[in-house]
């Protein structure tokens, strides 16, 4: 008997099934420093730990996403290793910062199932949930993605397709405890920019780019334990590329935002997001965000904003998300929407 896992193929995955992923991470000093090295970021309060307690947060919390992709690094092994791409993202929620020493487990419950026309992938729904060492839930998103099917005869599942919030409503977010940005520090931060200073519909262009490399990506990608092997192997695609894993997307077009918000230092919840084109090693990578929507919360001198922040391959400096047909705009490589929290 085989002692190795291949992974699970479409047809292995059953409605309600619940997978309890190996192994729990513990998140170190280590990884806030190779994040910084990876992607451009600047935001303080994930870089100052004097800037993190003078709004409220001590320890300093590392970044949002680099809880993210830990926890999504664990699902990979038994949702995501036979996949063609992972598609999109909904309901996300962090419900505490994560900070240096805290360890992270992942479950994960198979909500929908839908086999693709061609009968040889299909789409696995899955609700993730991430909680710490004392078994507090720390984040938790829904997710699809498509899988190969290991054989092709094999009979379709019955479809089902969970409906998904299309978006987190504001009262549902967690605002960290303590959390008060009253007495923010504008220039410690790097801008002026307040939530009265956005506006709905309005765009702001991030203007940077960053040229992805073979090495970069597939070494953020090790770093979150995600053995996706697409992301690595080149025998895994027909075109012998490895796919860049789509959180370093994520990842840098939220860093390259910091240039027009820099002041959007927390991210609340992720309503949405979609993987819109493959990108590969050698393109550069530029971003730009529209504000969607503002509310107000409850914490002190806090607001929120409803942000979707685009990366595209190339600058598009008309920023145009769809043509007239609807469809994507071509160069666009990720569309997502989330929440961030502004001081007021």
């Amino acid at each position: 008997m085989s002692k190795t896992n291949p992974g699970n193929f479409f047809e292995d995955f059953t409605l309600g099934q619940v997978i309890e992923h190996a192994t729990p991470r513990t998140v170190t000093d280590g990884d806030r420093a190779l994040y910084g090295a990876l992607y451009p970021t600047r935001f303080a309060v994930p870089s100052s730990a004097a800037f993190a307690a003078s709004v409220g947060l001590d320890p300093a919390p590392v970044e949002e996403l680099i809880a993210f992709h830990i926890a999504f690094g664990k699902t990979v092994p038994d949702v995501s290793l036979n996949a063609v791409a992972n598609l999109g993202y909904a309901e996300c929620r962090f419900h505490r910062p994560i900070v240096a020493g805290d360890t992270l487990s992942t479950r994960s419950e198979v909500i929908g199932l839908k086999e693709n026309s061609n009968g040889k992938t299909g789409v696995v729904y899955v609700r993730s949930t991430a909680t710490d060492q004392d078994g507090a839930v720390a984040l938790e998103w829904a997710r699809w993605v498509m899988v190969h099917k290991r054989d092709h005869a094999a009979p379709a599942p019955e479809r089902v397709v969970p409906e998904l919030a299309k978006v987190v409503p504001v009262e549902d977010l967690v605002i960290p405890k303590g959390l008060d940005f009253t007495d923010y520090d504008f220039a410690a931060a790097g801008e002026p920019h307040r939530f009265d200073d956005y506006e709905v519909g309005e765009r702001i262009d991030h203007v940077d780019g960053v040229t992805l490399s073979e090495a970069e990506h597939m070494m953020a990608t090790r770093l979150w334990q995600n053995t996706a092997k697409v992301h690595f192997n080149v025998e895994a695609r027909p075109d012998g590329n490895r796919l860049i894993y789509g959180g370093h997307v994520i990842s840098m077009a939220r860093a390259l935002s910091f240039n027009g918000l820099a002041n959007a230092q927390l991210i609340a919840a992720i309503n949405g997001g979609s993987h819109t084109a493959p990108a590969f090693a050698g393109d550069t990578v530029y971003a730009w965000s529209e504000v969607l929507d503002k509310a107000e919360t409850s914490a002190p001198g806090v607001g929120a904003l409803r942000l979707r922040l685009v990366a595209t391959k190339g600058r598009d400096e008309s920023m145009t998300l769809r043509g007239d047909d609807g469809k994507y705009a071509p160069g666009v490589l990720l569309d997502l929407d989330y929440w961030a929290l502004v001081p007021r």
